[in-house]
């Protein structure tokens, strides 16, 4: 098979956080980062063709992991396409709406493993509820949901582990691991949960 050519697009995206010392800011060109997005996705459809999948995932795993941009799950995993739910969130943390997303993958589509991923590095470890606050300063309403911000990854693991394995709503409990993905090397670090 020929090698494919691979055309991949950068963004400069504007975010509170600072830039790398030495690294200077790319030109977003014409139109806004979503209006590229959405002509990325016109070519990803002229060429996309049906898998004719259904919506239960092929391994029956859910996996719950932290949305930061540096994670690519299905790569590090080696996942494919229908392999597997994924339920990301800030910091991967087990909130009431991931025990949502879980109940409904494991009682309707069938999931039987859960697979929890933080990593080294998360922006949870630099924030604490005072973020809370502050929002309520600024906008005069208090956020309903907590940051669920942590100091300790392996603990905040255990703690996700443990709030999968007592919930009532999931009926498969048993094959729940947890893992610390490192952002420099790549490799998942599995928490024992009874440490």
């Amino acid at each position: 098979m020929p090698p494919t050519a691979l055309t991949t697009n950068v963004f400069a995206m504007t975010t509170s956080a600072p830039l790398p010392a030495g690294s200077a800011p790319l030109a977003v060109g014409d139109g806004s980062v979503t209006d590229r997005l959405v002509e990325a996705n016109r070519t990803y459809a002229s060429q996309f063709a049906d898998p004719g999948m259904d919506a239960r995932p092929v391994l029956q795993v859910a996996v719950v992991a932290c949305m930061d941009a540096r994670l690519d799950l299905h790569a590090a995993l080696g996942l494919q396409l229908g392999d597997c739910h994924t339920i990301r969130n800030a910091g991967g943390v087990v909130t009431d709406d991931t025990i949502r997303s879980l109940t409904i993958s494991q009682r309707a589509l069938g999931t039987r493993a859960v697979i929890l991923i933080h990593h080294t590095g998360c922006g949870l470890e630099s924030l604490t509820e005072d973020f809370r606050h502050e929002l309520e300063d600024e906008v005069g309403q208090r956020p309903a949901w907590a940051v669920e911000a942590f100091r300790d990854v392996d603990q905040d693991v255990r703690q996700s582990m443990q709030r999968v394995r007592t919930n009532p709503f999931l009926p498969h409990r048993d094959d729940v691991r947890g893992f610390v993905f490192d952002v420099h090397t790549g490799l998942l670090r599995e928490i024992d949960p009874g440490s």
